[in-house]
């Protein structure tokens, strides 16, 4: 039988669609003459923001753009990376921002498999851009990005951003979903396994966890937040439509430079800001002559390592409150948090270290974490002993990895999405990771498989066995550290296999420390990583010392 309830009508009157694209209109209307994005000298307001991704907009449909078309970024922090967050979905077509920190071979891949179609390119990774660009089979439509604060480089394009935004159409209707489950921006992982996964976003998870942000930070209207995160980085973690929603001021910084920070924070009155713990422990440990100083509360969100207790202390020593965070790529970036409780405060900092060390709950708008027993999908007693695997569920979880129907069902298997991250549950019903079930290393906030690093490893001709761990780093949080055995009658220092590991792996990801020797083993010849783990830690409290 039909309920009356039932038989009320869905209407364009009361339901729309949810898109984070409501929020720049939204913005432009309430607040046109605001400064939405301030850079070194430049101010652009939000009816200015809006018109420019208007035009940007047209000119990717006059291009051909349209549902469902990739258009890449290789971009800094920088106005038209912002821009870029609104423009190619109002073009409807995805977004796909590049770690500007991969090799060329990597960002080929990711080029290749999004089927990109437009790539806007800044002068400071121009020459790794033409080094990608020749590795991909399809014809790319490849914009010049100019910055007058970095400087300019042979143009590697057809055209040049602002000229091209000049011949767009600022009034130009554009495209808003009528299926908030369209696709609105594609981020590739660190590739754990083989190649990268391309991971897919939907307009409503990116609305939603927009408006998620302002709960968490407990924003306040119309606030400054200043851009330490990488924007391509799980697209800011959707700061970028937050901070449209907010109504408030974008600050650009094109490179992490802690004096800079301080500057602009003052300048500014920042008041938010995110980043991996090498930011906090840049700041801690900026010069006294180097830092400028401020008199109003500023909030942090980290994610990563979890902050020990000196960087919690550093921080408020410098007027920063610090909130710790987890997400994965495949959640939009933060989709959960150490939420603080009334009377944390008044304990000691190292009392409130060890509570803020923690993975904690689910995000405001996250329909449910939970750690499970991956083999029986029951939740673990909170008894802080018991590992099970941290899994999410709600509308801040991904679409699914693009062109790889088996890694998604793997992903979604028993109707929650699996991190990989093993955890216990404490008494309190807060979730800590107590190790990573594929060894991915995070360094700087960025993941590093050691998975991948040791298939280069194998691949030099010395090499019998290589084990990649996680070693403790007072910068990076985490290094790669590689425990080698050679081969018999063969030879090879340190240096030699750093010095290769570079020539096939991005920076961030060559190990710091090479160790030559016996890998311990169990009887049925797997590597014992846990040895190793304890191992490297010694070193670098060796080091420390």
């Amino acid at each position: 039988m039909v309920s009356a309830y039932d038989e009320l009508p869905r209407t364009p009157a009361n339901f729309v669609a949810l898109s984070p694209l409501r929020y720049l209109d939204r913005a432009a209307y309430i607040y046109p003459n605001q400064n939405a994005i301030i850079y070194a000298q430049r101010r652009i307001t939000w009816r200015e923001t809006y018109n420019r991704c208007r035009q940007f907009a047209s000119q990717l449909q006059k291009l051909g753009i349209g549902k469902n078309d990739t258009v890449s970024a290789l971009l800094p922090n920088i106005p038209a990376m912002i821009e870029a967050h609104f423009a190619v979905p109002m073009a409807g077509a995805v977004l796909n921002t590049l770690n500007t920190r991969l090799d060329a071979k990597t960002l080929a891949f990711m080029l290749e498999h999004a089927e990109t179609k437009v790539l806007l390119v800044d002068p400071e990774f121009a020459a790794l851009a033409t080094e990608a660009l020749a590795l991909v089979p399809q014809d790319i439509y490849v914009i010049d990005v100019n910055d007058a604060e970095y400087g300019f480089s042979t143009p590697i394009g057809q055209i040049e951003y602002e000229d091209w935004l000049l011949e767009g159409d600022a009034n130009f209707e554009w495209y808003l979903p009528t299926d908030e489950w369209d696709a609105i921006s594609l981020s590739y992982t660190s590739g754990t396994t083989g190649n990268p996964k391309g991971v897919v976003y939907h307009h409503r998870g990116a609305y939603i966890n927009a408006a998620s942000n302002i709960i968490a930070c407990g924003m306040t209207p119309r606030a400054t937040y200043l851009w330490t995160l990488p924007l391509f980085h799980c697209n800011g973690w959707c700061f970028a439509w937050t901070m449209a929603a907010n109504g408030g001021t974008n600050v650009c910084l094109r490179k992490v430079d802690a004096e800079q920070i301080f500057k602009l924070i003052a300048e500014h009155k920042v008041d938010y800001f995110c980043g991996a713990p090498i930011v906090l422990s840049m700041l801690i440990n900026t010069p006294e002559d180097k830092k400028t100083a401020f008199d109003h509360r500023v909030e942090v969100m980290v994610a990563g390592a979890a902050p020990p207790a000196t960087t919690i202390e550093g921080m408020r020593n410098i007027g920063i409150n610090v909130t710790h965070v987890y997400g994965l790529t495949e959640t939009y970036g933060p989709s959960a948090l150490c939420a603080s409780q009334a009377g944390w405060s008044d304990l000691s900092i190292q009392e409130q270290a060890q509570l803020h060390s923690r993975q904690g709950v689910p995000y405001p708008l996250q329909d449910s974490m939970k750690v499970l027993d991956p083999e029986t999908m029951q939740e673990v007693p909170h008894d802080g002993q018991t590992m099970g695997e941290i899994m999410f569920r709600g509308n801040i979880v991904m679409k699914g990895y693009l062109k790889n129907p088996e890694a998604t069902a793997e992903a979604f298997a028993g109707g929650w999405f699996h991190t990989g991250d093993l955890a216990v549950c404490q008494p309190d019903g807060y979730a800590k990771i107590t190790d990573r079930s594929k060894d991915v290393i995070i360094s700087g906030g960025e993941n590093i498989s050691s998975l991948e690093v040791e298939e280069i490893l194998y691949k030099h001709p010395a090499v019998l066995t290589a084990a990649v761990v996680a070693k403790p780093d007072p910068r990076w949080q985490e290094v790669p550290c590689a425990f080698v055995e050679l081969k018999n009658g063969q030879t090879a220092t340190p240096e030699e296999l750093i010095k290769f590991c570079k020539q096939h792996l991005a920076r961030f990801k060559v190990p710091k420390d090479i160790i030559i020797t016996e890998i311990p083993k169990t009887s049925t010849g797997k590597l014992q990583k846990f040895i190793l783990r304890n191992w490297a830690k010694e070193r670098a409290v060796d080091e420390f010392n």
